[in-house]
């Protein structure tokens, strides 16, 4: 293989000005490499300088072909300019690697070049190594010579550290939990990119208790990390942001408002300068907080209430939502200008229900957290653990409140735990009150939903048809169309079926309640795809 180099006439080094050492020369006099062939880039106003340089080398080194291409920049400082027309010369210069090796040297030229000339070999625009070169130090008389190969696997370590880096980052968005489900895993490796890369607002969708807020203060930290914030995390509960202290608790407020000693207030906008701040349940912001709000998050400006001037405030968003906010933008109860804003990244956390495979790692975690908090060592009995894992994982098993119920579950048995052993009964006793709570919630939870859709009608429906109906509601809703709720509500019975029409079969079933699909799933409302 012949040893090709290319590289800038260095205008100053090459004139022999620093110590008499001339890098475009030595570069084809040191004895461990070979140089078959140099091409050298000048500006023509350089021309004279060029040969001499290349009459050096065909001196020193008489077997090295020197070759001397012209290339003109009016500003060799400018990157534009530089990368442009280095790239023109890599398209035009016909590569042959199965009988040259080629390298660039990167001592001559501007530091700009030095740049231009790494991206083009990394991204193989050029295929080449990289070689650095500088003069005898005070006690060596050879002068330096390096080769860089981005492909060596010093480079590759390197990689491999930041991709360690990137494994540590998700776990630290994962509470340090080891998680399998390959859904939550690659929406995690998503959240990590988009943190650590981006300050646009973050939307994180999902059930209660599936772990939005524990996520965002993990996005938090990892932005603290990575120095993409500095200042504090400020958490809203907008579900509490109503009445007239609402605005005053957003955005602060002067004492002249109230004219009462002690009422001035700085606002949470304010306190979250430099820092993020969370909106918990967004989908719960009255509709002038939204409005106000808005402004604020697009312009990082707002008047405190009782103030003539404003005041600004710049910091990150991450909003949390129960609800399906295109649903409530269809109905006319969020603004689509806010959904816009606050959608620029979204994630939606899947249920516990949906990670089942992850159920037993959470166990362990929450077993030691709830070791720190009692001060107390707590451990299963094997046939207890054995029987909680399986109703846990159990698909009857609903978990209708996610994480908070499991870690609220998990808790209640390490506190009444004689001698830190949980035993079977203890177990049972546990699934028992479980269900009967679920049941509870349920019931009111199926009533407020059928009354949602009938009206005082609910009064009528029968407990029987009660529980049936409801499901029948929640699966339409999240169902791309009739025949799809259908083949979800009859998944059994319609295998036995000579005839499977179950979008017929749903219809009529609504009929009975005089409900048609339109009556559940409102024309312009969020339908999954």
């Amino acid at each position: 293989m012949r040893n090709v180099a290319i590289g800038f006439l260095g205008t100053q080094l090459d004139m022999g000005k620093k110590r008499r050492w001339k890098p475009t020369v030595s570069l084809a006099s040191h004895d461990h490499f070979e140089l078959d062939r140099l091409e050298i880039l000048h500006d023509q106003k350089f021309n004279r300088l060029a040969h001499q340089v290349k009459q050096e080398i065909e001196t020193v080194s008489p077997d090295t072909e020197v070759l001397l291409h012209t290339l003109d920049l009016n500003d060799p400082w400018d990157f534009q300019e530089v990368y442009g027309k280095l790239f023109d010369f890599a398209r035009s210069y016909g590569f042959d690697e199965d009988r040259e090796r080629y390298h660039v040297h990167l001592t001559t030229g501007t530091h700009v070049a030095q740049i231009c000339w790494f991206l083009l070999t990394e991204s193989r625009h050029i295929p080449a190594r990289l070689i650095q070169t500088g003069p005898p130090g005070a006690e060596d008389d050879t002068p330096k010579f390096d080769i860089i190969d981005l492909d060596l696997s010093r480079y590759n370590a390197l990689q491999q550290r930041f991709d360690q880096m990137s494994r540590e980052y998700s776990d630290q968005l994962k509470g340090g939990i080891e998680t399998k489900n390959a859904t939550y895993n690659a929406l995690i490796d998503r959240v990590e990119l988009v943190a650590s890369n981006s300050d646009a607002p973050i939307l994180l969708l999902g059930e209660t208790g599936t772990g939005k807020t524990e996520l965002a203060e993990r996005i938090y930290n990892l932005k603290l990390d990575r120095r993409r914030v500095k200042g504090r995390l400020v958490h809203v509960n907008c579900a509490t942001l109503n009445g007239p202290d609402a605005l005053a608790s957003l955005f602060g407020q002067r004492r002249s408002y109230t004219g009462q000693a002690g009422s001035e207030r700085s606002g949470l906008l304010r306190e979250a300068d430099g820092g993020v701040l969370f909106l918990d349940e967004v989908d719960e912001l009255g509709w002038n907080e939204q409005s106000v709000l808005l402004h604020a998050i697009e312009t990082g400006r707002f008047y405190p209430l009782g103030s003539d001037h404003e005041m600004s405030s710049r910091f990150q968003v991450i909003a949390g939502a129960n609800r399906d906010l295109r649903a409530l933008t269809a109905a006319g109860k969020f603004r689509p200008d806010l959904l816009a804003r606050l959608n620029m990244w979204s994630f939606r956390l899947p249920a516990l229900r949906e990670r089942r495979e992850d159920i037993e790692a959470n166990l362990v975690f929450e077993l030691a957290r709830a070791e720190r908090e009692i001060g107390t060592q707590v451990g299963f009995n094997i046939e207890a653990r054995d029987k909680y894992l399986r109703f846990a994982k159990d698909p009857a098993t609903l978990w209708p409140g996610n994480f908070r119920d499991f870690s609220g579950s998990i808790r209640r048995l390490c506190t009444l735990a004689p001698r830190g052993r949980i035993t079977r009964a203890m177990v049972d006793e546990e699934v028992q009150n479980l269900h009967a709570d679920w049941n509870a919630a349920s019931a009111d939870s199926d009533f407020q939903l059928i009354e949602e859709v009938l009206g005082a009608r609910a009064a009528d429906v029968d407990p029987f048809d009660m529980v049936q109906l409801a499901t029948v509601i929640r699966t339409c809703r999240t169902s791309a169309n009739l025949s799809a709720a259908g083949r979800s509500l009859f998944a059994i019975s319609r295998s036995k079926r000579k005839t499977q029409n179950d979008a017929d079969r749903l219809r009529k079933y609504l009929q009975k309640f005089e409900l048609d699909w339109e009556a559940l799933v409102p024309e312009g409302s969020y339908r999954p795809r």
